[in-house]
């Protein structure tokens, strides 16, 4: 196909495929979603990614609409789309970021913050830690992939302008947001658990022996044992990432085939 010879239909199909594109990556995580990445790189890459995707998964120039009202109705759809299949890969990092603020509370690190330069948030180091080590795992079992397969999904499942938010969708994704405390509490949990030992055996040399100082011993003591723990927590979280990931491409397939 000459790119420099486009047809009128040629050229409606390209911009609606580059607005889906750009739409879906803007708001994604991994791509556009973080703000460090500067706004010039991201439009590179919507482009490479929609003349990679166009010869085969352009929409079609009819969906284009004519009337500004039919554009807008397009935009908001689009811009629902990405924001949902970007909930469901945040609601990920989100459990294991509360899992390890609660982490950062029990081993005394509440008063230890820094600010998070993806999300401009004060967060905990534990919280900020953990996010890291999650999101070099996810990377490195290709969950960026799946959100690039979602993209490419979409062309097939959810028609320009077609996207419907009805009860089977938001059911999903508000039992998808719930699971948040759940993969919270399973990352922290083991922590927790040696760290309440630790908790009793401090609270019995307390009532065993008064006169020592267990304020000054406890603390050193707690943050020991709690990164002890975390290196061990690694492997679990690992595990639950590789799960995770593993049911990334049917649970985007679902959402877009309830959306549209």
């Amino acid at each position: 196909m000459d790119i420099f010879a486009f047809s009128a239909a040629d050229f409606m199909s390209f911009l609606l495929t580059f607005l889906r594109c750009s739409i879906m990556i803007f708001l994604l995580p991994f791509y556009g979603g973080e703000q460090t990445i500067p706004n010039p790189v991201k439009v590179a890459v919507c482009l490479v990614l929609t003349l990679t995707i166009w010869p085969k998964l352009s929409l079609p120039a009819a969906a284009f609409p004519a009337h500004p009202l039919g554009l807008a109705l397009v935009l908001l759809g689009e811009v629902i789309m990405g924001m949902t299949l970007g909930m469901v890969v945040n609601f990920i990092f989100a459990g294991i970021q509360t899992g390890g603020g609660l982490l950062g509370t029990q081993m005394g690190f509440t008063m230890v913050t820094l600010a998070d330069p993806s999300t401009s948030e004060q967060t905990t180091v534990t919280s900020y830690f953990l996010n890291m080590v999650a999101m070099l795992i996810f990377l490195m079992l290709d969950g960026h992939l799946h959100l690039l397969n979602a993209l490419s999904d979409s062309f097939a499942l959810v028609p320009p302008g077609g996207l419907t938010i009805n009860a089977p969708l938001t059911s999903s994704v508000i039992e998808l947001s719930a699971g948040i405390f759940v993969l919270a509490l399973k990352v922290a949990a083991p922590v927790m658990a040696s760290l309440l030992l630790v908790e009793l055996a401090l609270a019995l040399m307390g009532r065993a022996a008064p006169q020592m100082n267990l304020l000054t011993m406890g603390f050193p003591i707690k943050i020991a044992v709690g990164f002890f723990f975390m290196g061990i927590l690694f492997t679990i979280i690992s595990t639950l990432m590789e799960d995770l990931i593993m049911d990334l491409g049917p649970l985007f397939h679902n959402l877009m085939r309830m959306g549209g």
